[in-house]
């Protein structure tokens, strides 16, 4: 029998506030929003029975394309490119060790034959966006260490969708090639970050040039855009989620028209989409299945927090520039949500053996993995001396705001203690032709500029420019 309308707009809507109210309430208990959104789904699937295990999947992907199209915009270039060589390592030496690990105590702890235990394995071995994004974006972390695992976490989902669909292949194909398999990975990365660069560059110049009839217009643009990069990519045969990315950090860190107001909706739907799939994901879970796995799925995370994950961390970053208590706390942010549950679906689609002993054992070490590491994150970076103050975490931002079909544009520029500008008196700098410094903004306050007026850290500038003279003016702004 079908669901009337009006109780799937009212499930809709239950699901939305809820889980801006679980925001609210994770914050205050230390805990990430996405177990409360886990616990929320398990209970609402009492009264409103659904199984849609393909349906789930594609909201996963979609809500995984948003997420990581929202972290990518916000992630500053400067800071990740010293630890881009750390991050791929990580991604892809990283997965496969822990993979690796974790897959061999499934063989024992649930009997599973060697493939099934090393898809396990593949499923819960990479680090969820979602869950780091949201984790470390609210917290003063490391600069250094928040770069890696944003970078991380940001690019090693191929690897773990690659040997998961691999291992699927090889189950229900004995006969199939791994070297097959290993070929298409590095095709995958190689038209994966060529693809996002490419419609990264492309989004810039679009967004920039068309003049549209409102600015509530840019931020779907932006939004089309990612979906189109994760599409067009994953058609050609290249990983769709990487160029997402990628494509989104150089958005970025581009100067683009409006790029506060798409940053704004970037932020709302991304949680909503969070809010949808996680809601989504603990619909599929059923209390009574979870009882035969509850001891074995514990087992199972507490291996992966506290041997696979270090033992690969380690490994991998044996000569890199990282102490031990860097090397510690990484291995302990390795956040899992969002990808391994929707990679579990994967095997249940195929129809694998064990598929839904596999999704079931998953869940909890997700809820494992976010409830023990996403709790004590804070707590253990503070007692390895790894957080900063907030005057040391701030960045500037800027965002250009165009002004009609005129050749003029305000930008908006907030200013660090690094910034030239910074303790000078306004009449001091040497600002090009037709170009007005019109308002600053501090501590919420509203200031009118004079030649007198100096600006101070963490002040917001209003510029008024010709296009032309935009990069004369950040350079005598920014320094």
């Amino acid at each position: 029998m079908a669901i009337p309308i009006g109780s799937l707009l009212f499930l809709f809507a239950i699901m939305l506030l809820t889980g801006v109210l679980a925001t609210k309430f994770s914050t205050r208990l230390g805990l990430p929003a996405l177990v409360l959104f886990l616990l929320g789904g398990m209970l609402l699937n009492r009264y409103f029975y659904f199984d849609n295990v393909e349906l789930t999947q594609l909201i996963g992907i979609m809500a995984l394309i948003i997420i990581l199209f929202d972290g990518g915009t916000q992630t500053k270039w400067d800071h990740i490119r010293p630890v881009i060589g750390a991050a791929s390592v990580l991604a892809t030496v990283g997965v496969l060790l822990t993979s690796t690990l974790t897959g061999l105590a499934a063989v024992y702890i649930f009997d599973f034959s060697l493939l099934e235990g090393m898809l396990f394995g593949a499923i819960v071995g990479s680090t969820d966006a979602a869950a780091v994004f949201s984790v470390l974006g609210s917290k003063n972390f490391n600069k250094r260490l928040t770069a890696t695992l944003e970078a991380e976490s940001g690019s090693n989902d191929p690897m773990a969708v690659f040997l998961t669909v691999a291992l699927i292949e090889l189950i229900q194909i004995p006969d199939s090639s791994i070297w097959v398999a290993v070929g298409s990975f590095f095709v995958q990365m190689g038209l994966g970050l060529a693809f996002g660069l490419l419609l990264g560059k492309f989004t810039v110049t679009v967004i920039n040039h068309i003049k549209l009839d409102t600015s509530g217009l840019y931020p779907v643009l932006a939004m089309g855009a990612a979906v189109f990069t994760y599409a067009f990519t994953d058609t050609l045969g290249g990983s769709g989620l990487l160029a997402v990315y990628v494509m989104a950090v150089f958005v970025g860190n581009s100067d683009l028209t409006y790029r506060f107001t798409i940053i704004r909706f970037n932020e709302g739907f991304a949680w909503m989409m969070q809010i949808v799939m996680f809601t989504l994901l603990g619909f599929l879970v059923f209390p009574n299945e979870l009882v035969d796995v509850i001891w074995q799925g514990i087992l199972l995370a507490i291996i992966l927090m506290f041997i696979a994950r270090p033992v690969a961390i380690f490994i991998s970053m044996l000569f890199m520039k990282y102490n031990n208590k860097e090397r510690l706390f990484i291995s302990w942010a390795g956040l899992k949500g969002a990808v391994p549950i929707v990679l579990a679906t994967y095997p249940v689609l195929a129809g694998v053996e064990n598929s839904d002993l596999i999704f079931n054992a998953v869940f909890f070490v997700v809820l494992f993995s976010a409830l023990v590491q996403g709790s004590t994150l804070s707590w253990l970076a503070t007692k390895l001396g790894l957080t900063i103050n907030e005057e040391d975490a701030a960045t500037p931002s800027l965002e250009l705001i165009h002004l009609g079909t005129t050749e003029s544009e305000i930008m908006r520029l907030t200013l660090t203690k690094k910034n030239a500008a910074v303790g000078v008196p306004l009449s001091d700098l040497e600002l090009p032709e037709h170009t007005l410094i019109i308002g600053i903004t501090r501590r919420k306050k509203l200031l009118t500029p004079t030649g007198n007026s100096i600006i101070k850290h963490g002040d917001t500038v209003f510029v008024l420019s010709d296009k032309e003279h935009r990069e004369e003016a950040k350079k005598v702004l920014l320094g």
